[in-house]
């Protein structure tokens, strides 16, 4: 009878434990992410990570979004495009999240799109402004930021208006360099003006010995380079050294105070196009959330990578919130498209089944003295 009751026992314990193991891993929403952690845009990019985990931990320590954690799922796929897309159909297809979230680079999405479209999963806050992720519509991408294409006709009309029309265009040899280039054209058309030049460089190694040299042999008095962050710095310190004192402008996917440290003593006067608020105007409801939460982890300071990762992550909370209990991927994709208003804390995302852009905001800023200055 001792020995009946025991195994019994036993028994009645080991169905406890895994009734608590499947309760604690059917409450949790799982979130996958590829994207280069390491790599030339890791700078920028793990800054965008921890300004996403400031919304990802403010809403799991208060029970998560109606009782669930979020728990992100990231696989490092180093700036390589092949890498992204085999990365996505793994948390896809193996991991089974419930969307994927913050890609970097251009090609690295466009890889991931196959994988989104056959299995109908939303990728939410891409770190691309890529226009081909805004027009046709992507149907599981849903943009929080502005067009890259917006910000370089933005940087040629500020540098035109100033008075620099020698200006030359170094771009990746990439979609998202072809795409930053096509923005920048249309701004030299409405200025009625034409490039110095345009060079189109290798992604990831250019030969700058070759570049520099058509960029002083053009009089460059200013210089627009569309690349990853540890490929403009090096750019920049390369035309420094051939003495070359031209206005050098550069995109958003640059905007973190790692990209600044990378530029070292070159940094100073570089442009560097935004796509969200002033990260020191505290006045800024979504900045002052964003800095209270950061400071309660010690942290002092904001960079506008940091706020990037931060308002994608909040898009990211409210559609989970809007998808309800037990999210889905297909409920997850009807609470976005019927996002219409929905406020970041002093910017508004609209989205609809016929428009994924999110957010229409550009700015300039310029490095000094080791910050973004505007």
């Amino acid at each position: 009878m001792k020995k009946h009751t025991r195994t019994w026992g036993i028994r009645a314990c080991a169905a406890l434990l895994l009734a608590l193991a499947t309760l604690s891993t059917s409450a949790q929403i799982l979130i996958g992410q590829t994207a280069g952690m390491t790599g030339p845009t890791a700078a920028p990019l793990n800054e965008a990570n921890s300004g996403a985990q400031l919304v990802i931990d403010a809403a799991n320590a208060k029970g998560g979004i109606n009782g669930e954690k979020i728990e992100m799922v990231r696989i490092d796929d180093a700036f390589d495009a092949r890498r992204a897309g085999e990365n996505a159909r793994v948390l896809i297809e193996d991991k089974k999240v419930v969307a994927l979230f913050l890609s970097r680079g251009t090609p690295n999405t466009q890889a991931m799109i196959p994988w989104l479209d056959k299995y109908g999963v939303a990728l939410i806050g891409p770190s691309t402004g890529a226009m081909v992720l805004y027009k046709p519509l992507q149907k599981h991408v849903f943009n929080v930021r502005a067009t890259y294409q917006s910000e370089a006709e933005k940087a040629v009309q500020h540098l035109v208006t100033i008075g620099l029309t020698r200006i030359v265009v170094v771009h990746a040899a990439d979609s998202f360099g072809k795409d930053a280039l096509a923005g920048a054209m249309t701004g030299f058309d409405k200025a009625r003006q034409k490039p110095a030049a345009v060079v189109a460089a290798d992604r990831e190694k250019p030969d700058y010995a070759s570049i520099v040299p058509k960029i002083t042999g053009a009089d460059a008095q200013a210089v627009l380079w569309f690349g990853a962050s540890q490929v403009v710095a090096d750019g920049v310190k390369a035309l420094r050294a051939a003495g070359s004192a031209a206005q050098v402008v550069t995109l958003s996917n640059n905007a973190s105070s790692g990209f600044i440290k990378q530029l070292g003593d070159a940094s100073s006067g570089v442009i560097v196009t935004q796509v969200f608020p002033n990260e020191h105007l505290i006045g800024q409801p979504m900045v002052h959330e964003a800095l209270a939460l950061a400071q309660a982890k010690g942290q002092t300071e904001l960079s506008p990578a940091v706020l990037e990762g931060f308002a994608a992550a909040k898009v990211l909370v409210e559609a989970l919130r809007r998808a309800g209990p037990k999210p889905t991927r297909a409920k997850v994709l009807a609470a976005l498209e019927t996002m219409h208003d929905y406020d970041l804390g002093g910017l508004e995302v609209h989205y609809s089944p016929q428009s994924h852009a999110g957010i229409d905001f550009a700015d300039l800023s310029i490095i000094s003295q080791g910050k973004f200055k505007r």
